[in-house]
């Protein structure tokens, strides 16, 4: 799992040296994908207030043919829609179909980036394991999340 605090003050550095959420938010899915034998799949998607959908930013694993996601659609798109994080035992028992990366793919956790109510994107990531994410999963990506969020709504001012 990947180490929240360290992470999490590397991307301030970057913040400090000048670097803008673009580069955070690749710096934190190189970082996060490896860290853990069971994420198959993380990416950034992002979110504009006025927009409907959130179009992926970069990912690593699998391709994907999902670049943009209207909201409340598939579990990202609930996500947003709801303000909520998701995490999914079994992406297979949803109502709706998961659109999930790859075929192999049994669970899924979306974490919101968002400052308030403002949502500016979401982390997710998938794993082969049925039942993979746990609450301690959720809160570190959560960590990672809330620092790429501060930097966004820095730059949206």
């Amino acid at each position: 799992m990947v180490e929240a605090g360290a992470l999490v003050k590397e991307l301030q550095q970057m913040r400090d040296d000048g670097h803008l959420s673009d580069a955070l938010l690749r710096f934190a899915v190189r970082s996060i994908e490896p860290s853990d034998d069971r994420y198959a799949w993380v990416g950034v998607y992002r979110h504009d207030d006025d927009g409907e959908d959130v179009w992926l930013h970069n990912y690593l694993g699998a391709g994907t043919d999902h670049a943009r996601i209207p909201l409340g659609t598939g579990i990202c798109g609930k996500a947003v829609a709801n303000k909520a994080n998701m995490v999914v035992a079994d992406v297979s028992k949803e109502e709706e179909e998961s659109l999930v990366s790859a075929e192999d793919i049994l669970s899924e956790m979306v974490v919101l980036i968002r400052a308030g109510d403002d949502v500016f994107g979401l982390i997710k990531v998938e794993s082969e394991e049925e039942g993979a994410f746990t609450d301690e999963d959720d809160a570190t990506i959560q960590l990672v999340a809330e620092k790429l969020a501060e930097q966004m709504m820095a730059e949206r001012r």
